[in-house]
């Protein structure tokens, strides 16, 4: 068998979350250079603030001002930086308690070394030049050998509250697909659709995991499937995708490939999206240079008997 492939993989996606009163002030507040923590049910001071109590799961809204030094609590040393991490040069991550507060705030120590960096440490918040209400408002902490910052009276009332954030999320991998699906893959650049056999329960599986999922075996027998298959479930998608050249409506079936006891899903085409059924016979429809299908379209055979695909439901 050929090598094992592998491939990066990137999972990204922007998170929107609207903010309720709590959050809204402790944001609203990096934008103004002022930390607001909350006031638990037994008097401590959270920072960053929670929306109700971690013990009692009571509401909380008592907003208290806390000042923008503090002490190090615990650390670790980042001698490598990532895309996207507050500082580029190595830094340390810091849990910061800082002075009014009974907890403590994860960010950015900016220290020329790890030797630099104890437990105790005190710093102090540097704050960004350019601020919109976000964690990132606070650029980062750094050493300071001064008192404690004072505070600046603020309540919690802003003008302009920040009322929601979107944060880009990020997954970097890289991605394995073993040797089941390497051998399935590969297959697929030959226009072929290989799937696996159980040696207990006979079934084939297509794509292949490896191993059996009913019978918990190991499977190695290859067996060719396909190329037509039948629909048994589908769905009509109405929302158009981020760099998918697709217009909507359009339709992606689970298809049972002749011969295989799984179906695999993929997009329907060369038939109107109201009129995709179950039971609908379709086969694949390759492009120049694809390593699978573009799309499935019907064969024009007569529909498939519920019977033949029930069980593949």
């Amino acid at each position: 068998m050929s090598e094992v492939l592998k491939a990066p993989l990137v999972v990204e996606f922007p998170f929107t979350r609207s903010l309720g009163p709590v959050q809204s002030a402790f944001l609203t507040g990096l934008r103004e250079r002022v930390v607001l923590g909350v006031r638990a049910s037994d008097g401590r001071i959270l920072v960053p603030p929670v929306e109700y109590d971690p013990t009692t799961a009571d509401e909380l809204r008592d907003l208290v001002e806390v000042a923008p030094t503090g002490t190090v609590t615990t650390w670790a040393w980042n001698h490598a930086p990532r895309r996207g991490q507050p500082l580029t040069t190595p830094f340390a991550w810091v849990l910061v308690r800082l002075d009014g507060s009974d907890t403590a705030l994860l960010h950015a120590l900016d220290a020329p070394g790890p030797d630099a960096v104890h437990t105790g440490l005190r710093v102090r918040i540097r704050w960004a030049g350019e601020r919109t209400g976000a964690i990132t408002d606070i650029a980062c902490f750094e050493p300071h050998d001064g008192e404690p910052a004072r505070l600046t009276g603020s309540t919690g009332e802003f003008a302009d509250p920040v009322g929601g954030i979107v944060a880009a999320a990020r997954l970097d991998y890289t991605y394995s697909p073993g040797r089941a699906q390497t051998a399935y893959i590969n297959s697929l650049a030959d226009r072929r659709t290989v799937g696996e056999r159980c040696p207990s329960c006979r079934k084939v599986y297509v794509p292949p995991r490896g191993a059996c999922p009913t019978c918990g075996l190991p499977t190695t027998e290859q067996v060719e499937v396909g190329p037509r298959g039948t629909v048994t479930t589908f769905c009509i998608v109405n929302i158009k995708a981020k760099n998918l050249d697709i217009e909507v409506p359009y339709v992606y079936a689970h298809i049972a490939l002749d011969g295989a006891d799984l179906a695999l899903h993929a997009r329907i085409g060369g038939i109107p999206y109201d009129q995709v059924r179950m039971g609908l016979r379709v086969e694949p429809v390759w492009t120049d240079g694809a390593r699978y299908p573009d799309h499935y379209r019907p064969t024009g055979e007569p529909d498939a008997d519920y019977d033949a695909y029930k069980e593949l439901l």
